[in-house]
């Protein structure tokens, strides 16, 4: 389903919801607890202050202890209804009757007859939005695995299945829209709470994993981004406790008043930055999601080239434990072919000579291939890259010029935190190459899926912009709807 007609059914559901709710919400029952008041509806008395004869009592009727007080709209304008009774019972309530005839009680947009199609029609709406998402991943993965758009389509029916639930839980206690418009605003919010232990202990553990990387790889920037985006996830969580206590001591801008202006601007400061956090927090959990995929995924058997992207080795030329893991990697999978299909396939070690090594990492996996029996005939060498994608770019020339073929069936072996983005940067040079990925220490899979998650953002921002877009918008919407209903 386009993004054309997902807009032209929101429009759809608002315009059915408005034409319901004109044609069911001209009247509306109020229901009073008396037991122990009275028996008698004549007993009490219903006082309707109104300045243009907005609305009119109907009927009044008691049963049960329960006084039922039907209301009719008549004409726009606003009421205020007290209702007295034996042994001084009072109760006081309002009434807006609005242009198109539909009575709301106690706010401008509070609960009216038939309004529960409304919170009816969004668990409707967000169940199409994810069947549809759902829909156009499972097609995305099966085109390509190695795509950021899967990261996004990921998050994104985290997200909504986050607010399904939420919605589906509040229409059971359905008291009203503006009820349900707070709802939905405490629902963006409330994911990042609920994972904000998550996100803390994440924090701290990407720190201690940080420091083991920077003492083995060394210090720059790269290494540190885990550690940057669990404070980034942690500060976003408690940012609008933050602020409304920051605010709520401040006598220069007054969020106490419920009808103000400040307390409905505050309102939206926490729900953006609650929403946008739940938001990067999914879009986290879809990166990890595919990663962990991506790692475990078996290649299809019919593989004519294994790459293998290479690392550093050791002084002496053997391949570290890294290094080796890969080959091994790659061997299992060539046996693995060979046991279930019967066929054979070239391995091609890829990575070119650093200042500091005695050889290429090509020569140094070629010779450990040759040490495990692999004949040299198998082995394709490309000793040029210095990179992964060069890695990619020249082996897929390589391998290209050897078969004759354009699309030859090729796979890689790597190490499997690095199996997503080795895949990635093999898609987006136009290679279909699937991905096996061999054990590694734990540590470096937490800063691999903090890189994705970034490149994720940067590859997919439109996407991800426009989303941002319509949260923001639909936020600012529902905040200027209780402003509304508020001031009234």
């Amino acid at each position: 389903m386009k993004n054309r007609t997902l807009i032209l059914i929101a429009i759809a559901l608002t315009v059915l919801c408005a034409a319901f709710l004109a044609a069911q919400g001209t009247s509306y029952i109020v229901t009073l607890d008396v037991f122990g008041v009275s028996d008698d509806a004549g007993d009490f008395t219903v006082a309707i202050e109104q300045k243009t004869g907005a609305v009119t009592l109907e009927n009044k009727d008691l049963k049960d202890g329960t006084l039922y007080l039907e209301f009719r709209s008549v004409e726009e304008g606003k009421a205020i209804v007290d209702v007295y009774g034996p042994d001084e019972y009072h109760y006081y309530f309002r009434l807006f009757s609005h242009r198109f005839g539909i009575l709301t009680y106690d706010e401008y947009f509070g609960d009216c007859t038939g309004s529960r199609i409304v919170p009816l029609s969004i668990v409707l709406y967000l169940l199409l939005l994810i069947y549809t998402f759902s829909v156009r991943l499972r097609q995305s993965l099966k085109e390509n695995l190695y795509r950021y758009r899967n990261i996004f389509y990921i998050g994104l029916l985290l997200f909504l299945s986050f607010l399904l639930i939420d919605q589906v839980l509040r229409t059971v206690t359905y008291r009203g829209p503006i009820e349900t418009l707070r709802a939905m605003l405490g629902a963006m919010q409330s994911f990042s709470v609920i994972t904000l232990p998550v996100a803390f202990v994440l924090a701290v553990f990407v720190t201690a994993t940080n420091i083991q990387l920077m003492r083995r790889e060394g210090r720059n920037w790269r290494n540190l981004l885990g550690c940057f985006l669990g404070v980034l996830l942690c500060f976003g969580t408690i940012f609008p406790d933050l602020l409304y206590r920051m605010l709520y001591a401040n006598p220069v801008i007054d969020v106490h008043n419920q009808a103000g202006v400040a307390t409905h601007v505050e309102m939206l400061a926490e729900s953006l930055a609650g929403t946008v956090t739940s938001y990067l927090e999914c879009v986290l959990l879809g990166t990890v999601i595919l990663g962990i995929a991506a790692a475990k995924r078996t290649p299809v058997y019919d593989k004519d080239y294994m790459i293998i992207l290479g690392c550093r080795m050791r002084d002496d030329g053997t391949p570290t434990p890294l290094l080796q893991g890969r080959v091994d990697r790659a061997l299992a999978f060539a046996a693995e072919q060979k046991e279930k299909t019967g066929k054979d396939l070239v391995f091609v070690p890829s990575g070119g000579q650093g200042a500091d090594e005695p050889l290429s990492e090509a020569a140094c996996m070629k010779n450990y291939l040759l040490a495990k029996g692999v004949p040299e005939e198998r082995i394709l060498c490309e000793d040029r890259s210095t990179s992964t994608e060069t890695n990619f770019r020249n082996s897929l020339e390589l391998i290209r010029a050897h078969s004759g073929q354009e699309d030859p069936q090729i796979a890689f072996a790597t190490t499997n935190y690095h199996v997503l983005r080795s895949g990635m940067i093999a898609s987006s040079l136009g290679a279909h190459a699937e991905g096996v990925g061999s054990r590694t220490k734990r540590y470096f899979w937490i800063n691999a899926f903090v890189r994705e998650f970034i490149a994720s953002l940067a590859a997919e921002k439109k996407r991800h912009l426009a989303a941002g877009a319509l949260l923001v918008l639909f936020n600012v919407l529902m905040v200027w709807l209780i402003y509304q209903s508020n001031i009234r």
